[in-house]
């Protein structure tokens, strides 16, 4: 099975634990207006691998990796069954994988093909773009019921997930927004941890190379300082939730 990729990176430090090859996959059905890889919502023009053939590079740098692999997007579910494989081969090698994901594309009614991956998923990364349905459809271009669905999906089958959440000034970054945030991980007791991701604007870029505007020229990046005060509201309001379960 051959599967549309992006490009590789030999070195991540910042999706998942520890060093880690990371496999960027092409295509997404969202459309998030701080997506800083634009240049990944198509297929068409990606390259193609193999399973192995990715497993093949891992190995040629397997002794400096003290994480394992991880695939992110773009959108890795929309190609589930190449994902499922490459982890099934990379797990008979003691492999620890990692799944970078919104989740968008989950389907509660056919959980088939996920299960088949989540079995032999390490860890996932959950992507949560905006608390709020009718904000999540104004920043992504759909609403998160799915995302919301995946979530509880992956607390019933006991999968440990990791929530990521990108601070966006005026956007992601309000009292209430963290607070309805907190409301959703609460009650999933397989997070491990939340990871506040602080907005940047290095995609620009992109977009003028791509010929397409930028959403939001006219927010500023989130500053330490933002990550530090909505790590502080949302950890509040997380320990005040769980108290009261």
């Amino acid at each position: 099975m051959q599967g549309f990729v992006h490009s590789r990176e030999s070195f991540g430090t910042v999706d998942g634990p520890g060093v880690r090859y990371v496999l960027f996959l092409s295509g997404c059905p969202l459309r998030c207006a701080y997506c800083h890889n634009p240049d990944t919502w198509a297929t068409p023009a990606a390259e193609t691998l193999s399973a192995e053939e990715v497993l093949r590079e891992y190995r040629k740098n397997r002794a400096f990796y003290t994480g394992g692999i991880t695939v992110t997007g773009g959108e890795p579910l929309l190609q589930t069954e190449f994902v499922t494989e490459l982890f099934t081969l990379a797990q008979t090698e003691g492999v620890h994988t990692c799944l970078d994901t919104s989740g968008a594309t989950f389907d509660p009614e056919n959980t088939e093909k996920i299960d088949h991956l989540l079995a032999v998923t390490s860890l996932v990364l959950l992507d949560i773009k905006h608390a709020e349905r009718d904000a999540h459809v104004a920043l992504t271009g759909a609403d998160n019921d799915r995302i919301l669905a995946f979530a509880r999906h992956l607390n019933e089958k006991k999968v440990p997930t990791w929530i990521r959440h990108v601070l966006v000034p005026t956007l992601t970054d309000s009292e209430e927004h963290l607070k309805a945030l907190a409301r959703i991980v609460a009650p999933l007791a397989n997070v491990q941890a939340v990871d506040l991701l602080p907005y940047h604007t290095m995609g620009r870029a992109k977009y003028e190379s791509l010929g397409l505007d930028y959403p939001l020229a006219n927010v500023p990046a989130a500053t330490s300082a933002d990550v530090a005060r909505a790590r502080a509201i949302l950890a509040e309001e997380l320990k005040r939730l769980k108290k009261n379960q």
